[in-house]
């Protein structure tokens, strides 16, 4: 264990950005899909609980799932948070 905190921490620039786009990247699209889940108002109640079961099962995956298709199942009035204010 103490090895490896030696290598990352002699970590070129480049190794770096890879470590965040693998780890950091993913972690920041499931958070922000649940924060989304749980602010959204649905359709039907069942398919909050059936996304937010899919995000935290499969985090990477599940988040993407959810942002394509979340407009499907959101209400109208929940729906405009990907316009821009006017």
């Amino acid at each position: 264990m103490k090895i490896f905190l030696i290598e990352f921490m002699n970590m070129g620039g480049a190794e770096l950005g890879i470590v965040l786009v693998i780890f950091l990247l993913p972690a920041i699209l499931t958070l922000y899909s649940i924060f989304d889940i749980f602010k959204s108002q649905f359709k039907d109640p069942n398919s909050k609980i059936l996304f937010l079961i899919l995000v935290l099962l499969v985090p990477f995956i599940g988040s993407i799932l959810y942002l394509m298709l979340r407009h499907n199942y959101k209400t109208k009035a929940t729906d405009n948070s990907d316009k821009m204010p006017v």
